[in-house]
């Protein structure tokens, strides 16, 4: 596919989507504290800008499967943040029905894969849809996620041998925000180029500014290209940043206040939404309409969530099997 061009319309759209993505997760923070959101809670704030890129660079059909830190995804891919938002308040309105939560939001329909709650899990499911796509004759591609700390399981190595073997149309993305659950990369391995690992399999690999979507869109339309094409997987490691804790109840010792200030120097919104102001893309009456949109909708995503019920306690039975009535499952 042809390169897109950056117009004002996308930088327009970044702003939206990324401003929405970042209230929507700052709304979710509290919910959780008033314990509407129950569980684990991994938020997203930060890392904006690897999905506004990825995002841009998809086609129809392609495919994307990420880690546990998966609300914002499928918003960007289509799905109806009302229903992401009942999901992870439990209720039966939700994506699944309250069953995934948090950290298994899904979307078939939207080519979204989860949502996976074991680290490195999600790493073969995406080199499984990959393959799927090319038994079929697709030229479709999967964008499969992981985080820092996850690149160290064996599930990756077993992955990128095979996808290399078969020449799979996968683009294997480490979100590199610095500390996995809270050790850095530093202290994990004695070598801190993640990328370079895909020198082991002659697969193609590079770093990536994880902070600026155009970057990252160029980055991933290169990847993701030559795997159309027959090329194979890529490697990318996107270096990006998170500004709250792996989780909510992250104490956050190993870092200070003022490395979290630095990195926010760099946030990706406020950047997108330099270029709009310095490029004259919009009034500042224009950029608060945008801002009032967002708010709106985020209040009637909690609205939503509220008003939703708790599924039956029989639903528990449902989606269990394709087949329906299935003798396993008996009154």
């Amino acid at each position: 596919m042809a390169k897109k061009r950056i117009t004002k319309e996308v930088y327009l759209k970044w702003y939206e989507d990324m401003l929405l993505w970042r209230k929507f997760e700052d709304m979710c923070a509290g919910l959780y504290i008033q314990q509407k959101i129950r569980g684990f809670l991994h938020l997203y704030n930060g890392q904006e800008a690897v999905l506004a890129g990825a995002l841009l660079a998809m086609e129809k059909g392609d495919k994307m499967i990420t880690a546990y830190r998966n609300h914002v995804q499928p918003i960007g891919l289509g799905v109806d943040p009302r229903k992401v938002m009942a999901e992870l308040m439990g209720k039966k309105d939700g994506t699944s029905h309250g069953k995934g939560g948090s950290m298994h939001i899904f979307s078939k329909e939207h080519h979204f894969y989860g949502g996976h709650g074991i680290v490195g899990g999600q790493i073969p499911l995406g080199a499984g849809l990959a393959f799927a796509d090319k038994y079929q004759g697709n030229k479709n591609v999967t964008l499969t996620y992981m985080g820092d700390g996850a690149i160290r399981q064996g599930a990756f190595h077993e992955t990128a041998n095979l996808a290399m073997l078969w020449n799979l149309p996968v683009v294997f993305i480490v979100e590199n925000n610095g500390y996995a659950m809270g050790t850095s990369v530093e202290r994990t391995a004695n070598h801190t180029d993640i990328w370079k690992l895909g020198l082991g399999y002659e697969m193609p690999c590079k770093p990536v500014d994880g902070m600026t979507p155009e970057v990252v869109y160029d980055a991933m339309h290169e990847a993701m290209e030559r795997a159309r094409k027959g090329g194979g997987p890529t490697l990318l490691e996107i270096r990006t940043y998170r500004y709250k804790g792996h989780s909510m109840s992250d104490a956050q010792h190993y870092r200070t206040k003022d490395e979290v200030k630095e990195y926010q120097k760099k946030d990706p919104i406020t950047h997108v939404l330099d270029v709009i102001k310095s490029k004259k893309y919009a009034s500042e009456k224009e950029v608060k309409k945008i801002d009032d949109r967002v708010k709106a909708l985020v209040a009637e995503c909690v609205a939503f969530g509220e008003k939703s019920e708790f599924a039956p306690a029989d639903w528990v039975y449902k989606g269990v099997y394709a087949q329906e009535d299935y003798p396993f499952i008996t009154d």
